[in-house]
């Protein structure tokens, strides 16, 4: 299945512990069917001091989370959206359902 959502998209969280948190696409893993999302599936790290520039201890960084969990945002309407493909004098654009408009 391809993936509808893009490095650089807007998503909102529609299950799981993040629900309804929104965040900006860092990663998509289209073999995984999965996305990193800035400030959503934060987990903590914990790491050793690697000289010269790592102190260590505790980092708290983005996990990846599953594709199926996210929804892309309606640029008009702010809400969680599906996306059609649309073709365009031969170019494939993505359409938000909920609103109509284009995304890019």
């Amino acid at each position: 299945m391809p993936a509808r959502i893009k490095k650089g998209d807007t998503v909102i969280a529609i299950s799981g512990k993040d629900k309804g948190k929104t965040g900006t696409v860092l990663e998509v893993r289209p073999s995984d069917e999965r996305a990193v999302v800035e400030g959503l599936n934060i987990i903590k790290r914990h790491t050793k001091p690697r000289p010269p520039d790592s102190p260590g201890g505790i980092i708290e960084k983005p996990a990846p989370i599953h594709m199926s969990n996210l929804a892309l945002v309606d640029p008009e309407t702010k809400k969680a959206t599906r996306v059609r493909i649309e073709s365009n004098n031969g170019e494939r654009v993505r359409v938000a359902v909920r609103s109509g408009k284009r995304i890019d």
